[in-house]
């Protein structure tokens, strides 16, 4: 692996862990009421037309920006259902 597929995955990871902290207080805080759908949804839709990018590039399969990608479609989906499911809880409307 040379030096710029290094940088290529270092930046998928660094990429893919953006979303974690956010996913961890919500699931613990159940909190909900200032996550924006709209915000989560450009992110989850931008994450599919990056993974088909990744996936049918004409140079190959782009690990990079296929790894990040899942892991960010997977943490906004997780985001998106946690905004949908918390927020039919009476607590979480403050």
């Amino acid at each position: 692996m040379d030096t710029m597929e290094w940088v290529g995955h270092a930046g998928a990871f660094l990429s893919s862990i953006t979303f974690l902290p956010q996913v961890y207080k919500t699931w613990k805080s159940r909190r909900v009421a200032d996550l924006s759908m709209s915000m989560m949804l450009i992110v989850f839709t931008s994450t599919i037309v990056w993974l088909a990018y990744g996936l049918f590039n004409e140079k190959g399969i782009l690990l990079p920006v296929v790894i990040c990608n899942s892991i960010i479609m997977v943490l906004s989906a997780l985001l998106i259902y946690f905004k949908i499911s918390f927020s039919k809880d009476p607590s979480n409307q403050a």
